[in-house]
């Protein structure tokens, strides 16, 4: 399966644009915003969990990333409310559930297998944000590839100043717009490298999960398949 696979063109979704689609597991359902394979794929989606359901113990060869948006999504017996920060090893385990319902932000297939140590940042904790560029940032992840970080945008300022090398961000709260286009909250862009000097945020200002660094190789696992 290929959703929005060419990584060098711009894709967009926003919420009026979700489809969801049942995951294997009933209760759970998924929007793919960017797919190459099957269940076993290199993969972006917003999923959701109705109350009371749950996943079997499974594991995740290529890692998963985590962002969740309400709700609360648990692990066992850890249980992480909105505005946690998740990422799991490759090569680590879990069993997912829901009591209460959720949705989270989810990335499957997208670690260097050299990452070894999971992270759980609670982004709601207000003295991990630091003012990095004029702006407030909240950082979740950085290796020599890839970086990982909430930001807080003022109202009418841009995203990125100059040239980015291609990026994806998820649209948490407020919203963008850029050239009369409006990003509500829950809008999924991915970018390929350029200048976006358009691009801004709207009058309330916005957080947006934003990741660069990541889109150089997009390959997903070798055999995925449904």
């Amino acid at each position: 399966m290929l959703v929005n696979a060419d990584f060098s063109l711009r894709a967009v979704v926003t919420p009026r644009q979700y489809h969801w689609t049942p995951s294997p597991q009933p209760g759970v359902e998924r929007v793919m915003l960017d797919r190459m394979g099957g269940e076993n794929a290199r993969a972006t989606s917003v999923v959701r969990y109705a109350p009371a359901s749950c996943f079997p113990r499974h594991l995740h060869p290529g890692g998963e990333e985590i962002l969740v948006l309400s709700g609360t999504f648990s692990e066992g017996e850890a249980h992480y409310p909105a505005g946690w920060y998740l990422r799991s090893p490759p090569g680590s385990s879990h069993q997912p559930s829901s009591g209460e319902g959720a949705v989270i932000f989810v990335k499957l297939w997208q670690m260097q297998p050299s990452e070894s140590q999971p992270v759980r940042i609670d982004t709601r904790d207000e003295s991990r944000w630091t003012v990095r560029n004029g702006r407030e940032s909240c950082l979740l992840f950085s290796d020599a590839i890839e970086h990982v970080s909430l930001e807080r945008v003022p109202a009418g300022a841009s995203v990125f100043n100059g040239h980015v090398e291609g990026v994806e961000l998820l649209v948490l709260g407020g919203g963008l717009r850029e050239r009369g286009q409006e990003y509500e909250r829950g809008s999924w862009l991915r970018l390929p490298p350029g200048t976006y000097p358009d691009l801004v945020a709207d009058v309330f200002g916005a957080c947006v999960y934003l990741k660069t660094g990541h889109l150089a190789n997009p390959a997903g696992p070798a055999g995925a398949s449904c």
